[in-house]
């Protein structure tokens, strides 16, 4: 927009530049003329008196002499049988016209102007009795008559340019204030569509992108409130699960002891921390400025996550007879996820493994670092996922499930679909493969710092070249040349 009204007003300010200076300097050029014509005129008028006078050829020639023409060699006088004896006409001085222009200017009895070579002349006729006419020529050179018109060309041309470019410039200066709001509006649109709640759009500029920004951020009050209203109603809706827990608490401390009765108490306290934990971040008023990561520099530790959700999913894992391997959490690394959106993602994943593959299936947790990104696998040993592209999208899972499974009743399909929203906000991605146990393996690409990594690595899928990947002691182990891709 800004460009295209620089682009009017130059094409704008052209027009009227060359509809005022080739006309003005037309007219610069007919002035110089006639001021050159206008000079030769004034100096064939000062030899009148003389030829009034006397016709002798001394006296004209002395006459001729004192005019600057004269003295130049521009001049001369032609009379018509002036010399009696002779009987024919007296030329005195350089003529340049020639008899036929001469016969015209005394039968007109006008002065006129002949081109002739190197310039023009000026025939002025002067009566000298009834019959006879004198004709006085005048030589203007080119140089003459175009004199000054180079220069009032060029300051003509200055003139217009400078009326350009200052026209240029205020056109800018103009589409600054039309477009930098308009520019500040939609990045104001973007951000909020990225979840940055607390951005709004100065009022500046023309009137209707006031009016325009002003409708904005009275959208985005309405979208704060609105989300608001729904984290109030989410912290209700999961307060009234305390009344169940409470009865389920009391009821799990009735069961005595046992591994079974150890593993439903866990699961009631664990299911009382979550319930507080929704309660407490529905009631969090803050907006997330960048999406599910939280804040700016917020962030938890995955590998310590890892751990934590292993252990508690490792006392399951051992009641159903499965073998857990887990590698590549030995040290921290931070990442730009908030710790109970990572807790929910990883929950989503390894209760997967529970609910879909048989009991006794293997399952393994393996962390890569990249520098750029961390790269999370969750692979089992069930029956694989048949389509992983209809998993992958919200609400697949529980439509297809993997197959090999147990069985998806009560399958929401939004557990793959949080863990991709939870990659997607820091840059990165997910993706469903063949794990090297022989089922399922899910990828997970967390990016650091909450950006995307200035390479992007299209097409590359862990699990395409993995026959150089074993288990041993507990660990996932890598071969030299087995060409795992991540």
């Amino acid at each position: 927009m800004r460009w295209a009204l620089v682009k009017v007003c130059l094409a704008v300010t052209a027009m009227v530049v060359v509809a005022f200076a080739v006309p003005l300097g037309l007219v610069v050029k007919e002035m110089a003329r006639d001021r050159a014509f206008s000079d030769a005129e004034r100096q064939a008028a000062t030899i009148g008196p003389t030829l009034s006078i006397t016709t002798d050829r001394t006296q004209l020639e002395k006459a001729v002499l004192t005019t600057e023409p004269g003295v130049a060699g521009r001049m001369a006088v032609h009379i018509p049988a002036a010399d009696e004896a002779a009987g024919r006409p007296l030329d005195i001085g350089t003529g340049r016209a020639t008899g036929e222009d001469l016969a015209t200017v005394r039968k007109s009895g006008r002065a006129s102007t002949a081109a002739v070579p190197g310039g023009f002349v000026l025939l002025q006729p002067t009566a000298l009795g009834s019959t006879d006419i004198a004709v006085v020529e005048v030589f203007v050179p080119e140089d003459a008559v175009s004199h000054g018109v180079a220069t009032a060309w060029l300051v003509l041309a200055g003139v217009g340019a400078a009326l350009i470019v200052g026209s240029v410039a205020v056109a800018d200066r103009l589409g600054v204030r039309m477009v930098e709001p308009a520019q500040r509006l939609a990045g104001a649109a973007h951000d909020l569509g990225e979840g940055r709640l607390g951005t709004r759009v100065p009022e500046e500029g023309p009137a209707e992108l006031r009016s325009a920004a002003a409708a904005f951020n009275s959208m985005a009050d309405q979208v704060v409130q609105l989300l608001a209203s729904e984290r109030e109603l989410a912290a209700d809706l999961s307060h009234r699960l305390r009344t169940p827990l409470t009865v389920l608490r009391l009821n799990a401390a009735s069961l005595g002891e046992g591994p079974a009765a150890e593993q439903t108490r866990a699961a009631v306290q664990q299911l009382e921390h979550e319930v507080d934990t929704i309660i407490r971040t529905a009631r969090e008023q803050r907006p997330q400025p960048q999406g599910l990561g939280g804040a700016a520099g917020a962030g938890c530790d995955l590998c310590e996550v890892i751990r934590d959700r292993m252990a508690f999913w490792s006392a399951l894992a051992e009641d159903e007879g499965r073998e857990v391997r887990l590698a590549g959490v030995d040290r921290v690394v931070r990442i730009p996820v908030a710790r109970p959106e990572l807790v929910a993602a990883l929950d989503a994943l390894l209760g997967n493994v529970f609910r879909h593959t048989p009991e006794g299936t293997a399952f393994a947790v393996d962390v890569h670092h990249s520098g750029e990104a961390v790269i999370v696998l969750v692979s089992d040993a069930g029956g694989g996922i048949a389509d992983p592209a209809a998993a992958l999208a919200r609400g697949g899972s529980g439509r297809g499930g993997a197959a090999g499974a147990k069985g998806v009743v009560g399958s929401t399909g939004l557990g793959l679909d949080i863990v991709r929203r939870v990659a997607e906000s820091t840059g990165g991605d997910v993706r469903i493969g063949r794990s090297v146990l022989g089922g399922t393996e899910v990828r997970i690409r967390i990016g650091l710092e909450g950006r995307r990594p200035e390479r992007e690595r299209r097409g590359h899928r862990v699990g395409r070249r993995r026959r150089g990947v074993t288990l041993r002691n507990g660990a996932l182990r890598f071969r030299s040349g087995s060409g795992l891709n991540l």
